[in-house]
């Protein structure tokens, strides 16, 4: 059973994010403060839930929710400023967003950079402990999913529709065969350096 809160008393914000294994599209972050003593019978760590599960929550918490945002940070910016910087400003995007203040963080993770003077907790697994950080976690991936499945329509080949960036084979055998896009992480090692070796 996941919690509502963790404090009593304080405005709760929970972020997560989603992306940051991809070899390409942007990192999302999301962060979402819900009513004290919410419940929702079918929210949970979006990793659990089938697509057809989150698109029927991403409708109930932007309803439900008293504030709620989404945020990205590009490619371009991941090769820049590493990708767990890019994740933690994208969480930061993402606070800067909502139109309440909060004033306690929720982070899943094991690190967070502090946004402005608030006090944050880090929570390894925080998407199946936390409500808010679930709800943040089903808004990251159905935002960012639709995202890639409308740029597979614009870079077929790569299987963005199924696979959304990850390093799955077909990603990879459309890199090889069709080359990268600018949605591609340079910094990232986007094929295997290993040798193939070919006996005669």
């Amino acid at each position: 059973m996941l919690k509502s809160s963790f404090t009593s008393d304080l405005i709760e914000a929970g972020c997560d994010e989603v992306g940051r294994g991809c070899l390409a599209g942007p990192v999302v972050a999301a962060a979402v403060i819900l009513p004290k003593k919410y419940r929702h019978k079918l929210l949970n760590d979006s990793k659990q839930l089938t697509k057809e599960q989150r698109d029927v929550l991403r409708v109930d918490i932007e309803r439900d929710a008293l504030a709620w945002a989404v945020a990205e940070v590009s490619p371009e910016e991941i090769d820049t400023i590493n990708i767990l910087n890019a994740s933690f400003k994208a969480m930061h995007l993402a606070l800067d967003k909502l139109t309440m203040r909060p004033q306690f963080l929720l982070i899943d993770g094991n690190r967070f950079t502090p946004y402005l003077d608030l006090k944050f907790e880090c929570i390894i697994k925080g998407d199946g402990r936390f409500l808010s950080i679930a709800a943040a976690s089903v808004l990251a991936k159905t935002y960012r999913d639709g995202l890639m499945s409308s740029l597979s329509e614009k870079f077929p080949g790569y299987g963005w529709n199924t696979n959304v960036g990850y390093p799955t084979e077909e990603h990879r055998d459309g890199i090889r065969e069709l080359g990268i896009t600018p949605y591609h992480r340079k910094s990232f090692q986007l094929l295997p350096s290993q040798l193939e070796l070919f006996s005669e």
